[in-house]
């Protein structure tokens, strides 16, 4: 069980107080300042507690009964909390300003001492794999509150076969300061910096404001943003490259090392889902391109009165839409209204998010792009960010981070080590939120082009969250695999881009010169590898628990409530059960995209 060093949780969405009053990061939950007591306290109980818990367990391990091995597992949790809260910390300063160099420095150096603090506990993962099974089985049966903690010994213990040395694993531990996460930071430092200068805008504008572009309903501006990001991601091509060619090579060294059977191997064992499970979804869905994204973006070329779509209006708003802009009161109001209609208590839990300090929403200099929520620890709370622009978009995506939010805030009750919830079910709160806030706007549609604007929007969205994430997902497993074979040229790289965006998008697009460096921005490919399945997941997971509650099963409220609450104890298999859903089953996804072939069905059906 190495420990784990926080970083948010990146969402597929790009994108004031010109919007209202938005609301900044209060801190001091986690700290006060860099220089807190509290904070130095925490560093100081981290270094000697691990000191301690080594001293006590190492090579002990097997002689302990279970009373003993509960003891073990408290000490590491409070470990665990102490350090992920300073981590939670810098890292949040740091993606406020990441072109702080003082809160840059600050977040290097929290990992360096917790990551040299904390590499005496290399042992106990390694350590708690080589236990007997039979003795484990014996340990669990006779102590319940040890028991509890199955699912995380389950997941570790999933490792096994991939488990190195023990000098091995300290080292790995104590170079992953100069590894992935260096890396990382020069990805996140260079975006956060990039300017691009836009035909017709006064100023050179930021990779959020630029990308946000792509929603205008100038055709002309989309173009001119798309272009302005083409020359840009062209001119830092080489060392995007870099970075991924080294990132790509690092891992294929490490599942090499590790026996792992293919590249993807480790996020679904971290996911705790079977391959043949993500593949029944990935093969689902390509199967589903042409009654799904073909079509519609071929309706839409027919709306917008184009013979062909270009690649800047993939995402341009209806061309009957008014454009709106959304203040930050009336985006807080619907999601709320839309919370509380299907249950009073969800919206309970969201309110302080609101008031107290808990979601940064502003774009500003040096802000890290894009949004997330943030668990933090169990013992104080999540945080969202998002970069709010105003579009109806930014509230739907606002009532996404904010399902992470609450569904972190339910399964805290679990504790540090078990409400951590797997990828592929993390993404179900906060989809299951997008889809009560487009269903309570959809009821108060009042026309059919109001209607029609809607329903295209929530299309969209499920276009991006579920055919843009498994070609993405495709275009991961083709980078990993031909990166095992030799170093990748920037051209190589983009071609394999091209190739999953021709067959996902399909015929209905041409592709402008400089398109193929677009997948320079998308941060999953750098932070998290292979995340982005789980955005199909979730999505496909939600519409199938939507039909359900929409059935009017009886008790779903609860039941649902449970599910939350349950964070990562439980297995898919185990939580989907009470709705009599299975993701096993390959019909299961076929569901989830009939929902959003049936919502393009309206579309045509309105159109005629």
């Amino acid at each position: 069980m190495t420990l784990p060093l926080p970083k948010p949780v990146f969402d597929a969405r790009m994108g004031g107080n010109s919007f209202g009053n938005l609301p900044e990061w209060n801190l001091n939950d986690l700290y006060e300042a860099p220089d807190a007591p509290a904070l130095i306290a925490d560093l100081a109980f981290v270094e000697a507690e691990v000191k301690s818990f080594a001293a006590d367990y190492q090579g002990k391990l097997a002689s302990l009964d279970a009373a003993g091995v509960l003891t073990a597992v408290h000490r590491y949790e409070a470990i665990d909390i102490a350090a992920g809260r300073i981590m939670s910390y810098a890292g949040l300063r740091y993606y406020q300003n990441t072109m702080d160099s003082e809160r840059a420095k600050f977040m290097a150096d929290m990992q360096d001492q917790i990551t040299n603090s904390t590499t005496p506990l290399v042992f106990y993962s390694l350590e708690f794999n080589r236990l007997d099974e039979a003795h484990l089985t014996g340990l669990l049966a006779a102590n319940a509150d040890l028991a509890r903690y199955k699912p995380v010994f389950d997941r570790l213990r999933a490792q096994r076969p991939h488990q190195l040395s023990d000098e091995m694993e300290t080292y790995l531990h104590d170079a992953s300061v100069v590894g992935a996460s260096a890396w990382n930071k020069l990805f996140d430092e260079t975006m956060a910096g990039l300017m691009f200068a836009v035909a017709g805008e006064e100023e050179e504008l930021n990779l959020e404001a630029t990308l946000n572009l792509l929603t205008d309903p100038d055709r002309a501006k989309r173009e001119a943003a798309s272009r302005a990001l083409a020359v840009v991601f062209d001119r830092h091509i080489k060392l995007f490259s870099r970075i991924t060619n080294t990132l790509a090579k690092e891992k294929e060294i490490d599942d090499r090392w590790r026996k792992m059977p293919s590249p993807q191997h480790a996020r679904h064992l971290a996911n705790h889902v079977e391959p043949e499970v993500v593949e029944a979804l990935r093969n689902a869905v390509v199967a589903a391109y042409p009654k799904i994204s073909h079509r519609y973006y071929r309706l839409k070329a027919k709306w917008m009165g184009l013979e062909r779509l270009q690649t800047w209006d993939r995402n341009a708003p209806f061309p009957i839409e008014t454009p709106k802009i959304v203040d930050w009161d009336e985006a807080t109001r619907t999601v709320l209204e839309a919370y509380k209609a299907f249950d009073p208590r969800m919206a309970e839990i969201a309110k302080p998010f609101f008031t107290d300090g808990w979601i940064d929403a502003g774009v500003k200099p040096g802000k890290a792009p894009g949004a997330f929520a943030h668990p933090t620890v169990t013992t104080v709370h999540p945080y969202v960010m998002l970069n709010y622009l105003g579009k109806p978009r930014d509230v739907m995506t606002l009532a996404h981070e904010l399902g992470h939010g609450v569904h972190q805030v339910l399964a805290a009750g679990q504790g540090e080590l078990l409400s951590s919830t797997p990828l592929t079910l993390a993404e179900t709160a906060s989809v299951f939120g997008e889809m009560l806030t487009f269903r309570a706007l959809l009821d108060r549609a009042q026309t059919p082009a109001e209607k029609k604007i809607l329903l295209a929007g929530k299309v969209e969205d499920m276009i991006n969250t579920v055919v843009r994430q498994i070609a993405f997902y495709d275009f991961e497993c083709k980078l990993h695999a031909a990166r095992a074979t030799g170093e990748l040229t920037p051209d190589d790289i983009n071609a394999l881009w091209m190739s999953v965006q021709a067959q996902s998008l399909g015929d209905a697009f041409d592709f402008m010169d400089g398109y193929e460096t677009f997948w320079t921005y998308i941060p999953h490919f750098i932070h998290s590898p292979f995340y982005v399945y789980a955005y199909a997941f979730g999505d496909g997971l939600v519409n199938a628990l939507y039909a359900a509650y929409a059935g009017g099963m009886e008790g779903f409220e609860e039941k649902y409530f449970e599910m939350l609450k349950a964070g990562g104890s439980k297995h898919h298999k185990e939580l989907l059960a009470p709705f009599g859903l299975d993701a096993s089953d390959p019909k299961f996804w076929d569901k989830g995209l009939s929902m959003i072939a049936g919502f393009i069905d309206e579309l045509e059906a309105l159109e005629g």
